[in-house]
């Protein structure tokens, strides 16, 4: 264990080099852009420091030079189960809660542990493209149910969903803090979704990866604690490697309170012999989570002074983007479709002429085409730089 640290400043503004680290979001923009010539907001991770006190307790633990078999000690659940009490106000047990190498190897094995091939799976775009891999990838039938823009915001429709699914429909893949649109859904449009699912006999697999980084005003809830039928009909996905950037080290949880969904997960999570996880996967875990608070609150704040610049500068100078305005997430939601270029054209240009590595909408399937997808998990002079490229490609600064 680390020892308790004092109050501190963290520094967001810090330029950190990423290249030459095997970076995915530096190092792979030949592969991902034609080119290394753009500055790349697309992939979700963060280009801050990853916290002193992580760095420590994986540093203490490297120390000792073994690195052989291992398991999650008491202080591991303990530091989950109060880090989802003080957050999310979300009473978990110790036995519910389980391994997974990340969010998405957690939602495909739910997937192939909850339902058969051939089986419908129900997913909301624009949504986080790897679900569709998800669904496509086990053979399970794609039920596209899109959400619906109201009020600069992506909410539930549910008479869609009640015209699309039948009796072979067996799970939903709730993303909730919502990726590209940065929503936060309520308890009244959970509510709902329960209820239809529960009417349905439909799980609910609730990918709330984001669940930490919402922001003053918002309050996420995590969607098994919205009742104790809900909880008994849903799986939860949740990892500290978008809050503290170590999406490297491959250790997330999938916390399930029904006893017999979670020996169906167990079982194909130890067919694969996926359960161990990695020693510093989970050291850094239980750093986070006893550690992480006043860290993330300072993130917050300068997350959100990150999106105010955006929007400011986005009024002065590109007008005819519509912001979506985050409710949680470092990512930043762009409708680009007044400047009436296809996705492939947006992409395009966004990489040849503003030099800027974006995630392009139409990978997030239907609504997403003329949206684009920016990462303003970076120091405020990176974003500024970026916004200053896209500006001046437009003709507009």
């Amino acid at each position: 264990m680390t020892k308790k640290i004092g109050m501190k400043r963290y520094d967001f503004d810090e330029i950190i080099p990423r290249e030459g680290t095997h970076c995915l979001k530096y190092d792979a923009r030949e592969w991902m852009f034609h080119t290394n010539d753009v500055l790349p907001l697309w992939v979700a991770d963060t280009d801050f420091r990853t916290p002193d006190f992580i760095a420590e307790a994986i540093k203490n633990r490297a120390e000792h030079e073994i690195f052989g078999y291992t398991f999650k000690p008491d202080s591991y659940y303990e530091a989950v189960i109060g880090w989802m009490k003080r957050h999310h106000n979300w009473d978990v047990k110790k036995e519910w809660i389980l391994f997974s190498p990340g969010v998405v190897a957690g939602l495909t094995l739910a997937i192939e542990a909850l339902s058969k091939p051939g089986d419908g799976v129900v997913v909301q775009p624009p949504v986080y493209f790897p679900f569709f891999d998800c669904v496509k990838g086990t053979k399970r039938k794609l039920v596209e149910n899109p959400l619906v823009l109201e009020n600069g915001r992506y909410t539930f429709d549910l008479d869609d969903l009640k015209a699309k699914v039948d009796k072979n429909t067996k799970l939903l893949l709730l993303c909730n803090p919502q990726n590209p649109g940065g929503m936060v859904f309520t308890r009244e449009e959970l509510e709902g979704l329960a209820n239809f699912c529960l009417e349905n006999d439909i799980v609910i697999i609730s990918d709330e990866i984001h669940s930490d980084l919402v922001f003053s005003g918002q309050r996420h809830i995590p969607f098994a604690s919205i009742s104790e039928e809900t909880a008994k009909n849903s799986v939860v996905c949740m990892a500290p490697s978008k809050t503290f950037n170590v999406a490297g080290l491959s250790s997330s949880l999938v916390i399930i309170p029904d006893k017999t969904k979670r020996g169906r997960y167990e079982r194909a999570l130890n067919i694969g012999h996926l359960g161990m996880g990695n020693i510093f996967g989970t050291v850094a875990l239980e750093a986070a989570y006893t550690h992480g608070d006043e860290w993330l609150k300072q993130l917050l704040d300068y997350l959100w002074g990150n999106y105010l610049f955006l929007e400011d500068f986005f009024k002065k100078h590109l007008p005819k983007v519509k912001v979506m305005k985050p409710e949680a997430t470092y990512l930043i939601w762009l409708d680009f479709r007044e400047y009436g270029m296809n996705d492939n054209e947006l992409f395009k240009f966004t990489v040849d002429k503003a030099k800027v590595g974006l995630n392009n909408g139409g990978k997030f399937g239907s609504g997403g085409d003329g949206w684009l997808r920016l990462n303003i998990g970076c120091p405020r002079s990176v974003l500024e730089e970026a916004l200053k490229r896209l500006a001046g490609a437009f003709g507009t600064l």
